[in-house]
């Protein structure tokens, strides 16, 4: 999101002074290194929402860039499965959604066609979606960073934001890398964004709760089960998508993730923990609130996290012939998932405006996708507070 929003901020003002602040040695370290790499279409958004133009505009946006600058990508299209009966009528809700939202060549498929696209996938119905894609993330990281620097910008690494002042009519941002004075301030600090909003001077209302999101891989031998990407639909009941399979981009096949609660905004591992991050949740009436809300769901995830055996069975109603020990050690992220106090996740994207700063307070998927679209919107409310 920060690097998107700079190239489209250069773009607009290409005389303006950019300075990109990155806590990390290098950029897309954390929810873009570790996320699973895909190109979302827009189908699951409703109709006419700020979410659902995003994406649209954003995967064609994103396509774009990498064909543009070679980034390795491939639209390999994605089934949605129903898993029984009873799954059906959502799975048609979607593919009302997705036509609304202007996805192209969307398609309802049987069993039979179903298997003719993915052979071991099971289920009843399946709707086909031919936009969704995969790419390396971290190298369009890299790539808007090279883009970045050759056209002026300073991108500090090892610059995380310790205080904020404003005085003078400038912000002035003290990090281990120094002082960094700007006229305008953009915060897309993703799992600290509530933390540098507040060092702005904003209420801390709405608080980033890091949900971690394991994965494993299709062991070599096994990886002929899926070919592309193969999707659960979604139950309304639960905020979070559920288990799916995803190809990627160079190679393997990943399961996941899950949905626990971190004990450390960067905990990738079980065993990560800081205290004052699971002090900052367990503070948190919206935490308790949402435990209250999805009591069933939160358990039911925790003990997947540590059981193989019941993560498989998730995974058994989209691909039935899976076992357990088809699935070896995979990888991590983290979402940084914006609550509010009544124990809602926020699904939208949240931005605060203000005079001379702009926090983007949440950004959950498709924001990978959709960033340099998410990008443009960011910078036309900025061009508003400096014409």
């Amino acid at each position: 999101m920060g690097l998107a929003t700079a190239y489209r901020l250069k773009q607009r003002f290409p005389d303006a002074a950019v300075t990109l602040l990155e806590k990390e040695p290098a950029v897309g370290q954390h929810q873009t290194g570790h996320n699973s790499g895909v190109l979302h279409s827009g189908l699951y958004y409703k109709p006419g929402s700020v979410k659902a133009r995003l994406a649209v505009n954003g995967i064609r946006q994103m396509v774009a860039f990498c064909q543009e600058n070679n980034v390795a990508h491939e639209i390999c299209g994605k089934l949605v499965v129903a898993a029984d009966e009873s799954e059906v009528p959502r799975l048609r809700d979607l593919e009302t959604r997705g036509s609304a939202n202007g996805l192209e060549g969307l398609r309802w498929l049987g069993p039979e066609e179903m298997r003719e696209i993915e052979p071991h996938v099971g289920g009843v119905a399946a709707l086909r979606v031919p936009q969704e894609g995969i790419v390396d993330y971290p190298q369009v990281c890299a790539t808007l960073a090279e883009k970045l620097v050759a056209g002026g910008v300073r991108i500090q690494t090892g610059a995380r934001v310790q205080r904020l002042e404003y005085r003078g009519n400038q912000w002035v941002a003290d990090t281990p890398a120094g002082d960094f004075a700007a006229g305008f301030l953009i915060n897309c600090a993703g799992l600290y964004s509530d933390r540098v909003a507040e060092l702005a001077g904003e209420r801390r209302e709405v608080r980033i709760v890091p949900f971690r999101g394991e994965y494993f891989k299709l062991r070599p031998e096994r990886q002929h089960l899926v070919r592309h990407l193969i999707y659960p639909v979604p139950d309304p009941r639960f905020p979070f998508l559920g288990v799916h399979f995803t190809r990627l981009i160079h190679g393997g096949i990943e399961a996941g993730p899950n949905a626990v609660l971190a004990t450390s905004r960067e905990g990738y591992r079980k065993t990560d923990f800081r205290p004052g991050d699971l002090f900052d949740v367990l503070t948190y009436g919206g935490f308790w609130r949402f435990l209250r809300r999805y009591p069933a769901m939160s358990w039911y995830e925790l003990r997947r996290s540590f059981s193989r055996r019941i993560f498989c069975q998730s995974l058994q109603r989209l691909v039935p012939e899976i076992e357990a020990s088809d699935l070896g050690k995979g990888g991590s992220g983290v979402r940084a998932q914006a609550l509010s106090p009544q124990g809602d996740i926020i699904q939208d994207f949240q931005l605060i405006a203000r005079p001379k700063a702009l926090h983007v307070l949440n950004a959950p998927s498709p924001a990978a996708t959709a960033s340099l679209a998410i990008g443009g919107d960011i910078v036309a409310m900025v061009a508003e507070h400096i014409a």
